[in-house]
């Protein structure tokens, strides 16, 4: 066997053992691309100091006040990004089985028995195949591509949209 021989042998050896490595760590850099979300980092930096621990303005609600606040602008850099955010499910639409598109919201009751958070704590989700009716009382995960888009509904002003992908069942970890 010459030196190129073996050289040859060498290098299509070590491609062999490497090239199931490199593609494995391709599949997990899929994972990588959904950007994990808190309600916070939908708050533009500058503008946090304006807001409760909840997300609400720092305002006093003491007067039976049920409008929504408009303080606040969205992240126009998260558009287009692929995020995993967890909330509450407002229904908007759907049937008895499933929901297809719904608010998703920070804390249990926000638009429906306290005034409503403002746009940029508001996500509308359009789930085109449907979201389970049973998985959505709960907090849950939205996984899907958000936009910064503004859409009014009869409960609130949203700053962001998501297409939903998938739902997940939500951990704190």
């Amino acid at each position: 066997m010459t030196i190129f021989t073996r050289i040859s042998c060498v290098i299509m050896l070590t491609l062999g053992l490497c090239l199931p490595t490199a593609l494995a760590q391709g599949s997990e850099n899929t994972d990588s691309e959904v950007l994990k979300l808190d309600w916070i980092d939908l708050i533009p930096e500058a503008e946090r100091n304006q807001f409760d621990a909840v997300g609400m303005p720092i305002t006093n609600h003491s007067g039976g006040q049920m409008e929504q606040s408009k303080v606040g602008t969205v992240r126009q850099e998260l558009n287009g990004s692929t995020v995993k955010i967890p909330g509450f499910v407002v229904p908007l639409e759907g049937d008895e089985d499933t929901v297809t598109e719904f608010l998703l919201v920070p804390y249990f009751g926000a638009c429906i028995h306290v005034p409503p958070p403002p746009p940029n704590q508001i996500v509308y989700v359009k789930f085109k195949q449907g979201a389970p009716v049973h998985r959505l009382w709960d907090v849950i995960y939205v996984v899907g591509t958000l936009k910064t888009e503004t859409i009014n509904s009869e409960l609130a002003e949203t700053g962001y949209l998501i297409e939903g992908l998938h739902i997940e069942d939500y951990d704190d970890n």
